[in-house]
């Protein structure tokens, strides 16, 4: 019997009461209370597991994922101590995405860290309760991810950015560089965010530009796909970033059909794509880890807003543009935040 029930005992009773029992009842309650402490000291210190669902390959996502664990060390979370994070990449084919976002639910992760739109739209579709953080979307609210950016009202925050007006200024600096461009050809996975899809079109309405769109499943369909753009005269071509594993072949195409490129992630001009355009995404997958600490801390996805990117780049291949007997205007060349020589 713990010792403040004891001293509201009567008065005879408590002097009859040996002086051992009172010990023993002292003793039970401490070790009553260590033993509590213990069990909220462990549950405190509980390895989070952490799923990351990515569209992309290991090395094509690289760049990302260790921006998001960056994200987490800064915050002080050590890797294997305070969370594990099960990442799974679907290579490329989206149509794995599902089976993957599965596999997390069955893992019983705490938390899914998923980008772009397609991943984003498969972890959505494996779970209403747990948390999800979006690394990068397009377009959540229209996609259904969210109800609104400032109360996005479900299991699901994150990160956003406006795809529509990023993808119609990347037609738009096409134009600078080829003023009497009249066609330009828009490669993208179905699995592209919509707003890609009708900002890209919007802008060549704006511009006078006639937009051929070539949806490209996997890197089999490439070839004909460029068959099509030189087939419908495009002067330029404007890549989703959801074609990120195919880099490669999509630049080595272009430079044989003597085809400028523009893509977002700024890495497609480190790949010889001529230009690049977009949030620094990098950052984006950083910011995200924010998210993850404070749902882990007690907040809930529905009462935290939904973020825009702060900082965006411009990059230019002078490279790739003299290779393809290009000048790129001044005008441009003062706007990019970097030039690959």
């Amino acid at each position: 019997m713990p010792p403040d029930v004891l001293l509201d005992s009567p008065p005879a009773i408590l002097h009859e009461v040996p002086m051992r029992r009172i010990g023993l009842a002292i003793v039970l309650a401490l070790g009553i209370t260590t033993a509590s402490l213990d069990v909220e000291g462990q549950q405190a210190g509980k390895v989070v597991r952490i799923g990351y669902l990515s569209p992309l390959s290991i090395s094509a996502d690289s760049a990302y994922t260790e921006a998001f664990r960056q994200g987490l060390r800064e915050l002080g979370y050590v890797e294997g101590k305070d969370v594990i994070i099960e990442a799974r990449y679907a290579d490329g084919k989206f149509e794995r995405l599902p089976a993957l976002a599965a596999e997390m639910i069955r893992l019983k992760v705490d938390l899914i860290v998923a980008a772009p739109t397609p991943a984003v739209r498969a972890a959505q579709q494996a779970t209403r309760t747990i948390p999800i953080v979006m690394a990068f979307s397009g377009d959540p609210v229209g996609e259904g991810f969210v109800a609104g950016l400032a109360h996005p009202g479900g299991n699901i925050t994150g990160l956003s950015a406006t795809v529509a007006e990023m993808a119609g200024k990347r037609v738009e600096f096409l134009k600078t560089i080829l003023p009497d461009m009249s066609r330009v050809a828009f490669l993208f996975n179905p699995a592209t965010v919509r707003q890609a899809v009708t900002g890209t079109e919007a802008a060549g309405r704006t511009l006078g530009i006639q937009v051929s769109m070539l949806s490209v499943r996997n890197r089999n369909e490439l070839d004909q796909a460029f068959a099509s753009a030189k087939s419908a005269h495009a002067g330029g071509l404007v890549v989703d970033l959801t074609l990120r594993d195919h880099w490669g072949q999509i630049v080595d195409l272009a430079r044989k059909n003597r085809l400028p490129t523009v893509s977002g992630p700024r890495g497609f001009a480190d790949a010889g794509g001529l230009m690049a355009y977009g949030p620094h995404f990098p950052d984006l997958f950083r910011r995200a880890a924010t998210y993850v600490d404070k749902i882990l801390k007690g907040a809930k996805p529905a009462e935290l807003p939904v973020e825009q990117p702060s900082k965006f780049e411009l990059v230019v291949n002078l490279k790739t543009a003299k290779a393809l007997g290009l000048t790129i205007p001044q005008s441009l060349l003062v706007r990019a935040d970097e030039i690959i020589q």
